[in-house]
Protein backbone atom coordinates (compact mmCIF):
# COMPACT_ATOMS: atom_id res chain seq x y z
CA UNK A 1 0.00 0.00 0.00
CA UNK A 2 1.85 3.22 -1.07
CA UNK A 3 1.84 6.10 1.58
CA UNK A 4 -0.15 9.10 1.01
CA UNK A 5 2.70 12.53 1.00
CA UNK A 6 -0.52 14.39 1.48
CA UNK A 7 -1.31 13.04 4.73
CA UNK A 8 -0.57 15.33 7.58
CA UNK A 9 2.09 13.71 10.19
CA UNK A 10 3.27 14.63 13.60
CA UNK A 11 6.61 13.02 14.49
CA UNK A 12 7.70 14.58 18.08
CA UNK A 13 6.23 15.70 21.25
CA UNK A 14 5.74 18.91 22.84
CA UNK A 15 9.14 19.81 24.57
CA UNK A 16 11.07 17.00 23.02
CA UNK A 17 14.81 17.72 22.63
CA UNK A 18 15.98 17.23 18.39
CA UNK A 19 18.92 17.97 16.64
CA UNK A 20 19.38 19.82 13.76
CA UNK A 21 18.09 18.49 10.64
CA UNK A 22 15.58 16.34 12.25
CA UNK A 23 12.07 15.82 10.86
CA UNK A 24 9.50 17.34 12.95
CA UNK A 25 6.12 17.06 11.20
CA UNK A 26 4.96 16.46 7.73
CA UNK A 27 1.87 17.83 5.80
CA UNK A 28 -0.48 20.93 5.46
CA UNK A 29 -1.47 21.11 8.75
CA UNK A 30 1.53 21.78 10.18
CA UNK A 31 3.28 24.91 9.91
CA UNK A 32 7.39 26.03 10.58
CA UNK A 33 7.96 28.41 12.89
CA UNK A 34 11.05 29.49 14.71
CA UNK A 35 14.50 27.81 13.71
CA UNK A 36 12.36 25.32 11.76
CA UNK A 37 12.37 24.87 7.92
CA UNK A 38 10.25 23.05 5.16
CA UNK A 39 11.57 20.75 2.64
CA UNK A 40 9.84 18.56 0.32
CA UNK A 41 6.80 18.80 2.34
CA UNK A 42 8.63 18.20 5.81
CA UNK A 43 9.13 20.04 8.57
CA UNK A 44 12.48 20.14 10.00
CA UNK A 45 14.74 21.52 12.85
CA UNK A 46 17.39 23.89 12.20
CA UNK A 47 19.22 23.75 15.50
CA UNK A 48 19.71 21.81 18.89
CA UNK A 49 16.35 22.57 21.03
CA UNK A 50 13.29 22.26 22.74
CA UNK A 51 10.15 21.88 20.54
CA UNK A 52 7.52 23.87 21.35
CA UNK A 53 4.08 23.52 19.63
CA UNK A 54 0.84 25.46 19.77
CA UNK A 55 -1.81 25.51 17.04
CA UNK A 56 -0.20 23.49 14.36
CA UNK A 57 3.19 25.99 14.83
CA UNK A 58 6.02 23.96 15.31
CA UNK A 59 8.90 26.24 16.77
CA UNK A 60 12.13 24.73 18.03
CA UNK A 61 14.09 27.23 20.91
CA UNK A 62 17.41 26.82 21.61
CA UNK A 63 18.82 24.94 24.33
CA UNK A 64 22.48 27.39 24.73
CA UNK A 65 22.87 30.58 22.78
CA UNK A 66 22.77 34.50 23.62
CA UNK A 67 19.79 36.71 23.82
CA UNK A 68 18.93 38.28 20.17
CA UNK A 69 16.93 41.44 21.19
CA UNK A 70 12.84 41.83 20.60
CA UNK A 71 10.97 44.78 20.19
CA UNK A 72 8.75 44.89 23.58
CA UNK A 73 10.99 42.60 25.61
CA UNK A 74 11.48 43.48 29.26
CA UNK A 75 15.43 43.50 29.53
CA UNK A 76 17.35 43.60 32.57
CA UNK A 77 21.08 45.89 31.89
CA UNK A 78 24.36 47.83 33.41
CA UNK A 79 25.13 50.65 32.14
CA UNK A 80 28.45 50.74 31.04
CA UNK A 81 28.94 54.19 29.12
CA UNK A 82 27.66 57.56 29.47
CA UNK A 83 27.24 59.48 26.07
CA UNK A 84 26.22 63.31 26.00
CA UNK A 85 22.68 62.89 25.68
CA UNK A 86 22.27 58.75 26.01
CA UNK A 87 23.21 56.10 28.60
CA UNK A 88 24.86 52.62 27.10
CA UNK A 89 23.19 49.24 28.30
CA UNK A 90 25.07 45.75 28.36
CA UNK A 91 21.92 43.49 28.09
CA UNK A 92 23.91 40.14 27.65
CA UNK A 93 23.46 40.70 23.72
CA UNK A 94 26.13 40.98 21.24
CA UNK A 95 24.29 44.31 20.74
CA UNK A 96 24.51 47.18 23.77
CA UNK A 97 20.73 48.53 24.31
CA UNK A 98 21.05 53.04 23.74
CA UNK A 99 18.84 54.69 26.34
CA UNK A 100 18.39 58.33 25.20
CA UNK A 101 17.66 60.94 27.51
CA UNK A 102 14.15 61.35 26.46
CA UNK A 103 12.89 57.69 26.53
CA UNK A 104 15.04 58.01 29.96
CA UNK A 105 13.63 60.72 32.12
CA UNK A 106 10.42 62.35 32.38
CA UNK A 107 11.48 65.54 33.50
CA UNK A 108 13.15 68.08 31.10
CA UNK A 109 16.93 68.10 31.66
CA UNK A 110 18.82 71.38 31.73
CA UNK A 111 22.39 69.17 30.51
CA UNK A 112 24.03 72.61 31.37
CA UNK A 113 23.09 72.65 35.01
CA UNK A 114 22.58 68.66 35.89
CA UNK A 115 24.69 65.78 35.01
CA UNK A 116 23.60 62.30 33.60
CA UNK A 117 24.97 60.72 36.40
CA UNK A 118 22.17 61.91 38.82
CA UNK A 119 19.84 59.84 37.06
CA UNK A 120 21.87 57.10 35.79
CA UNK A 121 25.40 56.20 36.36
CA UNK A 122 27.82 53.83 35.43
CA UNK A 123 26.86 50.38 36.73
CA UNK A 124 23.59 51.14 38.16
CA UNK A 125 21.18 48.44 36.69
CA UNK A 126 17.75 49.12 34.99
CA UNK A 127 14.70 47.15 33.84
CA UNK A 128 14.07 48.50 30.53
CA UNK A 129 11.80 47.93 27.70
CA UNK A 130 13.14 47.55 23.78
CA UNK A 131 11.13 49.90 22.11
CA UNK A 132 13.03 49.47 18.63
CA UNK A 133 15.63 47.17 16.86
CA UNK A 134 16.61 48.84 13.49
CA UNK A 135 17.61 46.72 10.61
CA UNK A 136 21.21 48.22 11.86
CA UNK A 137 20.97 46.11 14.99
CA UNK A 138 20.80 49.35 17.35
CA UNK A 139 19.00 48.23 19.92
CA UNK A 140 16.81 51.43 21.19
CA UNK A 141 15.90 51.14 25.17
CA UNK A 142 12.53 53.32 27.07
CA UNK A 143 11.97 53.15 30.74
CA UNK A 144 8.38 54.66 30.00
CA UNK A 145 6.62 51.84 31.53
CA UNK A 146 5.13 51.11 34.53
CA UNK A 147 7.88 48.22 35.37
CA UNK A 148 10.84 49.99 34.35
CA UNK A 149 12.99 51.44 37.29
CA UNK A 150 16.12 51.35 38.87
CA UNK A 151 17.07 48.28 40.47
CA UNK A 152 18.59 48.67 44.07
CA UNK A 153 20.42 46.52 45.92
CA UNK A 154 20.12 42.47 45.05
CA UNK A 155 22.30 39.96 43.22
CA UNK A 156 21.53 39.53 39.32
CA UNK A 157 22.05 35.93 38.02
CA UNK A 158 22.04 34.96 34.79
CA UNK A 159 20.43 32.33 32.55
CA UNK A 160 20.09 30.95 29.18
CA UNK A 161 17.80 33.52 27.86
CA UNK A 162 15.85 30.39 26.03
CA UNK A 163 15.22 28.98 29.69
CA UNK A 164 13.27 32.34 30.62
CA UNK A 165 9.94 30.77 29.68
CA UNK A 166 10.57 27.96 31.82
CA UNK A 167 11.17 29.60 34.56
CA UNK A 168 8.53 32.26 34.27
CA UNK A 169 6.09 29.60 34.17
CA UNK A 170 2.78 29.39 33.07
CA UNK A 171 0.62 32.51 33.75
CA UNK A 172 3.78 33.16 36.32
CA UNK A 173 3.45 29.72 38.29
CA UNK A 174 7.06 29.10 38.52
CA UNK A 175 8.76 32.24 39.54
CA UNK A 176 5.70 33.20 41.42
CA UNK A 177 6.55 29.78 43.57
CA UNK A 178 9.94 30.55 43.83
CA UNK A 179 9.10 33.87 44.92
CA UNK A 180 5.79 33.31 47.51
CA UNK A 181 8.37 30.74 49.66
CA UNK A 182 11.58 32.79 49.56
CA UNK A 183 9.53 36.01 50.41
CA UNK A 184 12.08 37.40 47.66
CA UNK A 185 11.46 39.91 44.70
CA UNK A 186 12.18 38.60 41.78
CA UNK A 187 12.42 40.43 38.33
CA UNK A 188 13.41 38.37 35.16
CA UNK A 189 14.92 40.19 31.82
CA UNK A 190 14.12 37.96 28.53
CA UNK A 191 17.62 38.60 28.12
CA UNK A 192 18.42 36.26 30.69
CA UNK A 193 19.53 38.61 33.61
CA UNK A 194 17.48 37.57 36.76
CA UNK A 195 17.77 40.06 39.58
CA UNK A 196 16.74 38.79 43.16
CA UNK A 197 16.36 40.86 46.27
CA UNK A 198 15.28 39.92 50.01
CA UNK A 199 16.06 37.87 52.95
CA UNK A 200 16.94 34.20 51.23
CA UNK A 201 18.92 35.31 47.87
CA UNK A 202 20.77 32.06 47.84
CA UNK A 203 17.97 29.80 48.13
CA UNK A 204 16.42 31.57 45.33
CA UNK A 205 19.07 31.34 43.33
CA UNK A 206 19.89 28.03 43.79
CA UNK A 207 16.22 27.32 42.74
CA UNK A 208 16.58 29.84 39.52
CA UNK A 209 19.44 28.02 38.30
CA UNK A 210 18.05 24.57 39.20
CA UNK A 211 14.91 25.35 36.97
CA UNK A 212 17.76 26.33 34.07
CA UNK A 213 19.27 23.10 34.32
CA UNK A 214 16.33 20.76 34.45
CA UNK A 215 14.11 22.80 32.42
CA UNK A 216 13.66 20.02 29.98
CA UNK A 217 12.05 17.79 32.98
CA UNK A 218 9.18 16.95 33.57
CA UNK A 219 7.60 17.38 37.47
CA UNK A 220 10.26 20.26 38.09
CA UNK A 221 7.90 22.64 39.93
CA UNK A 222 7.60 19.74 43.02
CA UNK A 223 11.17 19.27 42.86
CA UNK A 224 11.44 23.11 43.42
CA UNK A 225 9.41 22.82 46.16
CA UNK A 226 11.46 20.38 48.05
CA UNK A 227 14.61 22.30 47.58
CA UNK A 228 13.23 25.62 49.01
CA UNK A 229 12.05 23.64 51.98
CA UNK A 230 15.28 22.23 52.40
CA UNK A 231 17.05 25.44 51.96
CA UNK A 232 14.57 27.09 53.80
CA UNK A 233 15.29 24.86 56.88
CA UNK A 234 18.76 24.97 56.98
CA UNK A 235 18.39 29.08 57.13
CA UNK A 236 15.65 28.41 59.92
CA UNK A 237 18.41 26.00 61.60
CA UNK A 238 21.02 28.41 61.58
CA UNK A 239 19.01 31.34 62.97
CA UNK A 240 18.45 28.82 66.04
CA UNK A 241 21.85 28.44 65.96
CA UNK A 242 22.78 32.32 66.27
Amino acid sequence: MEENNNESKLFVEDRKIVVPGEVLAKGIEYLPGHDTYKINNEIRSKILGLVKIKNHLINVVPLSGGYMPQERDGVIGEVVDIQPYAWLVNINSPYLGYLSLSEGVEEFVDLAKSDLTEYFDVGDVIYAKIKKVTKRKDVLLTMKDKMCRKLRGGTIIRITPAKVPRLIGKGGSMVETIKEKTGCKIIIGQNGFVWISGKNISAAAKAVLMVERESHTTGLTERIGKLLEKELSNVDKGDENE
